[in-house]
């Protein structure tokens, strides 16, 4: 191909990368949900079958969506200082 990007982009291939910022939004709201399941789901709980799990989650997920908000994104783009 005729650059790396040509390359990255060629839709023949099975993988695909995508990159995106560490500070993208969507990632710190989805690493926020997952820290949310984790705490108040499945820290001290075991499961005997992945489909106890899963109606666990999903069970979990309903209860959850009654009282959710919107989670506040701060970010102001500026960098932290030390």
């Amino acid at each position: 191909m005729e650059s790396r990007a040509d390359f990255l982009h060629d839709s023949s291939h099975r993988i695909r990368f995508v990159y995106t910022p560490k500070h993208s939004s969507w990632m710190n709201q989805i690493e926020i949900w997952f820290g949310i399941i984790n705490r108040k789901l499945l820290k001290r709980k075991s499961y005997l079958s992945i489909a106890e799990l899963e109606t666990s989650i999903l069970r979990f997920i309903e209860q959850y969506n009654l009282t959710a908000h919107p989670f506040k994104w701060t970010y102001t783009g500026i960098p932290l200082t030390i």
